[in-house]
């Protein structure tokens, strides 16, 4: 699996342990910056990585801001990405297996490098559920996002 990974100035600190664990996890890579400590705006980060995505460039996504909160929201904002803020296994699994989402955010600031590689490592070895109820509930939230939630 090609999964893109986006980093601002406060991901900076993870980048180089989530990028070392997806390689060794037997994926690909997609690194679409930033290894530099000069402010960046998450936003940027969050279309990069989700543009990547929608594209076919990549099948799953990893951002890392300071606090995974910004990039959730922005990431959220494009059409096909379910992102999440995770910082725990437990969630970093379920949230693939129940919701389909498939890009993970961090926080820089929130959690340390190995933390980061353990969620990492549960993100990237979960598989979509095909039970019935999630089914059902994955297809409420594309009505969602088709209608904007007007309908």
């Amino acid at each position: 699996m090609i999964v893109a990974c986006g980093f601002d100035h406060a991901g900076v600190p993870l980048r180089a342990r989530i990028l070392a664990v997806v390689e060794q996890a037997g994926h690909e890579v997609l690194d679409l910056g930033t290894d530099r400590p000069e402010p960046i705006d998450y936003p940027d980060k969050a279309l990069e990585v989700g543009r990547a995505i929608v594209s076919g460039q990549a099948e799953r996504g990893i951002i890392v801001c300071g606090s995974g909160a910004g990039v959730s929201v922005a990431a959220c904002k494009i059409h096909g990405i379910r992102a999440a803020t995770i910082h725990d296994t437990y969630t970093a699994h379920q949230a693939v297996e129940h919701d389909d989402v498939n890009v993970l955010c961090l926080g820089g600031r929130v959690i340390g490098p190995e933390i980061a590689a353990e969620i990492v490592r549960a993100f990237l070895g979960a598989v979509v559920s095909s039970e019935e109820r999630h089914v059902r509930r994955r297809a409420k939230i594309d009505e969602i996002e088709r209608t904007g939630g007007l309908a």
